[in-house]
């Protein structure tokens, strides 16, 4: 069973981003960092593969005159996580 198992979320770091991005439209790379409690040099990294497997959507605009970069989960990217939590509940024995 556990072959069922998406290898891309068994960071917990990737496991949280995806977390937050399936439940919300857009989130900027502050709100993330803040809410993940990492640097931004790790959630980059992670944002980075998840971005590779085309999990995430990147957008990056001003906000006035100040650079924003926001992410969104892909349909690809919410329809693999979703799969994956299924394949944990069916790990967990049901009394």
């Amino acid at each position: 069973m556990i072959e069922q198992l998406n290898k891309a979320f068994e960071s917990r770091v990737r496991l949280g981003i995806m977390a937050v991005l399936v439940v919300n439209e857009w989130v900027d790379h502050a709100q993330l960092k803040e809410l993940l409690g990492v640097t931004d040099g790790n959630l980059a990294s992670h944002l980075s593969a998840l971005e590779e497997l085309k999990y995430v959507q990147v957008r990056k605009r001003f906000v006035g005159k100040r650079p924003n970069t926001s992410y969104k989960a892909s349909s690809n990217g919410t329809r693999a996580f979703r799969d994956h939590l299924d394949a944990i509940e069916r790990l967990i024995p049901k009394p």
